[in-house]
């Protein structure tokens, strides 16, 4: 009998992506048959009425502020730089005076931006009216 060899290295890779989609398809089927079957068929007509008494629903503007979402991205942003500089101390010694030089410009740059975001008064918290 002769031995089969696989000539690609990612062959295992696509082999158990296809498993993955597979999977995670079988288990988007399942969930919807079995949400279907024990979901609760309650078909009361005053259920399904509409609403038509009480007081009038007026729509209310939209009070969040963006300043929310700027605080989240800008917390996001130094949050994920700040975990680039955890190989680089590990490192270190490794990386020698290159390796120095590469993340003073990196630091440098993060402050740029911090310097840039609080000019802008992205960094400043306004009372919504």
């Amino acid at each position: 009998m002769e031995h089969y060899h696989v000539a690609n290295p990612y062959f295992g890779v696509f082999v158990l992506f296809v498993l993955t989609f597979g999977a995670f398809y079988a288990t988007t089927v399942i969930a919807r048959l079995a949400s279907r079957a024990l979901a609760a068929k309650d078909t009361e007509k005053i259920k399904l009425s509409v609403y038509e008494c009480g007081p009038e629903v007026t729509k209310q503007p939209n009070r969040i502020s963006t300043q929310f979402y700027l605080f989240a991205l800008l917390f996001l942003l130094f949050d994920v730089e700040i975990v680039f500089m955890f190989p680089w101390a590990i490192d270190f010694k490794l990386l020698g005076w290159f390796g120095f030089a590469e993340m003073i410009m990196f630091i440098l740059l993060l402050a740029i931006g911090f310097a840039y975001a609080w000019k802008k008064g992205a960094l400043e918290w306004h009372n919504i009216k």
